[in-house]
């Protein structure tokens, strides 16, 4: 669907050059909901504006629908940007137009007659839940409200693709929720591939189906959802999953375990069906060892489970580790140190 090959960015300011992205590859397959996180100045931008050839790229090649989309002519590309739809952090809604008018502009720039415009908009607000504010000016609505005008207005034309913009960091928590229900909504009904980008781990975790996470112009690390929340590779990776799953250690909380608890302190990371198995108590009741968890949690991602407990085993050295290998069969197993984080 999408494809980004050794793609390369770089803009010539006065002074100096600034390699915005370097050397990125990466694909988005046909009706997913992939995600692009990252810091800002970490290169998302710029690479949702290049789908589209808002943005050309200094190197590499990007394929849309099986089309080189550098090297197609101009009526080509606005063909194809009339195939995708766009959603922006400000909504970027006309405010002298009312909603009606916001979603028929598009359609009207497409000339489609009037009696189709009007079906047309109304199967929309009715899609977004706000068939009772067609007369309704920007102004007079939430940042919620505009939103869903903002993604119904992209939706006018029919797209194969739905490029999202940071579509949720201007709302508030109850609000982003709703909003990402309506992505997904639009995913699953129209079977539209949408490539958002956002600085917030639980925009990822809520809808996407992969993920790649971004930082100074690259693509540091990329994979499902599940895969890249349960075994992260990069320490920008984990920040951002500690934001969402919060099941790490500070140190002052460490020291504080470390001063009631003697024992040897251990993680213990479950995935799928190992969080359904009582592996923990198995093995400790077999070497004769007595446990207790103190800290952990378990969330739900792409519809698998997750886990992860941090327990202290209390016995002899050899029986401990006799334990801690047999876990090992089952579950990760990481020893606590005191420099974990």
């Amino acid at each position: 669907m999408i494809k980004f090959e050794q793609v390369s960015k770089i803009f010539t300011l006065p002074n100096r050059k600034v390699n915005a992205l370097e050397e990125v590859s990466l694909s988005v397959e046909k009706g997913e909901i992939f995600g692009v996180i990252g810091f800002s100045g970490a290169g998302k931008s710029t690479l949702l504006r290049l789908v589209n050839l808002l943005e050309r790229p200094s190197e590499g090649r990007i394929v849309v629908n099986d089309q080189d989309v550098t090297q197609i002519r101009p009526k080509e590309l606005r063909n194809l940007r009339r195939r995708i739809g766009m959603v922006f952090q400000t909504f970027n809604l006309f405010n002298s137009r009312t909603v009606y008018g916001n979603l028929a502009y598009p359609l009207k720039l497409a000339k489609l007659p009037k009696a189709q415009i009007d079906a047309r908009v109304k199967e929309l607000l009715q899609f977004v839940g706000l068939e009772d504010k067609a007369d309704s000016y920007p102004e007079q609505l939430s940042g919620g409200q505009k939103q869903r005008v903002g993604i119904a207005r992209a939706l006018a034309n029919s797209p194969d693709i739905l490029i999202c913009d940071e579509a949720t960091s201007a709302l508030d928590p109850e609000t982003t929720e709703d909003i990402l229900r309506l992505l997904k909504k639009v995913n699953e009904e129209y079977q539209i591939t949408i490539l958002l980008i956002t600085h917030e781990m639980n925009v990822i975790r809520s809808i996407c189906d992969r993920v790649a996470v971004m930082e100074n112009g690259r693509v540091i690390e990329q994979g499902s959802v599940f895969d890249v929340f349960a075994n992260p590779q990069t320490k920008t990776t984990k920040n951002f999953i500690r934001s969402v799953l919060n099941d790490q250690l500070s140190p002052k909380l460490l020291s504080k375990i470390r001063e009631h608890h003697a024992g040897r302190l251990y993680r213990l990371v479950f995935r799928g069906g190992a969080t359904s198995e009582p592996v923990l108590s198995r093995a400790t009741r077999k070497h004769n060892l007595d446990y207790n968890i103190v800290y952990g949690s378990i969330n739900e991602l792409q519809g698998a489970l997750f886990g992860s407990l941090i327990v202290e085993l209390i016995g002899a050295d050899d029986e401990v580790n006799k334990v801690v290998e047999e876990l090992r069969t089952t579950v990760e197993v990481r020893e606590v140190v005191d420099h974990e984080s």
